[in-house]
């Protein structure tokens, strides 16, 4: 009998120790861009706030965004430039492919994830489920 209460006892302890995970499906939120036009350019002001929001390389981001968009751009200070008028609608429609395609898991759906390479294949590697699933490589 001391065997078991001291056994839950010790179960009791571990589950208090054990980190709790948010069980919310609507915890990971896309933020949507912002900007402004210039002329002819696209000046988005909150592109490294959503990279890092999405914990993925900025050049990986900028890159599947300017061939996405079939427009050029550069980095300027805090500001991404695309050297063409782009509607927001259509830039959070393409963050949204890009978070579908690079950061969710497809097995469990969650954005903990993390993008790697095996021999020249890039894995986004989920770091809740430890379920790994091959990505495009070339962008």
């Amino acid at each position: 009998m001391e065997n078991k209460e001291n056994y839950e006892k010790l179960l009791e302890e571990a589950f208090g120790k054990i980190k709790q995970t948010d069980t919310q499906k609507d915890r990971f939120e896309i933020p949507k861009i912002e900007g402004h036009f210039e002329g002819r350019k696209t000046i988005l002001t909150n592109f490294y706030q959503i990279v890092s929001y999405l914990r993925r390389k900025p050049e990986h981001f900028q890159k599947f965004m300017v061939k996405e968009l079939a427009a050029s751009g550069q980095k300027e200070g805090n500001r991404f430039i695309l050297n063409m008028k782009v509607p927001s609608t259509k830039i959070n429609k393409k963050i949204g492919e890009y978070v579908n395609e690079f950061v969710l898991c497809r097995e469990c759906k969650k954005p903990d994830t993390e993008l790697i390479r095996k021999d020249r294949i890039n894995f986004v590697h989920c770091l809740a489920c430890g379920a790994e699933h091959s990505v495009r490589s070339k962008i």
